[in-house]
């Protein structure tokens, strides 16, 4: 994986957040890990559709360097690992609903593809009494 040799400038805070959870594939991440407690490397790549475990184990490790990602390894054989929202990474989650809700009200419901949208759209990250 590539490293900076500079620390990287931001001239935004909006720069920032998105350098941590931006991208192509981790607002998909933190909607499935936002709606489980744990999940399986396996199922993570399959509610992904269309991710490289390449792309995937990078996207994992640099929420994890980030602090909202942690990865829980059980010594059983084989090997499990789970994957999880920290503390830190819960606190995306209104942040997610905010960026969910304008979504939805601003684009065509249509546009949206793959299994993860049809089984969470509009389920939101809030438990179901709303909280």
């Amino acid at each position: 994986m590539y490293h900076r040799k500079l620390p990287k400038e931001y001239y935004c805070t909006v720069d920032y957040a998105l350098d941590i959870f931006g991208g192509k594939w981790k607002p998909r991440l933190l909607c499935i890990l936002g709606h489980n407690k744990a999940v399986r490397y396996r199922d993570l790549k399959e509610g992904m559709e269309n991710i490289s475990d390449t792309a995937l184990a990078d996207s994992l490790r640099e929420l994890q360097e980030s602090g909202i990602v942690a990865r829980r390894q059980y010594n059983e054989m084989p090997i499990r690992v789970e994957y999880s929202l920290t503390a830190k990474g819960q606190t995306l989650i209104p942040v997610l609903d905010t960026i969910s809700d304008w979504a939805v009200q601003h684009s065509d419901v249509g546009i949206y593809q793959g299994r993860h949208f049809a089984q969470v759209h509009r389920a939101s990250f809030k438990n179901k009494d709303g909280q």
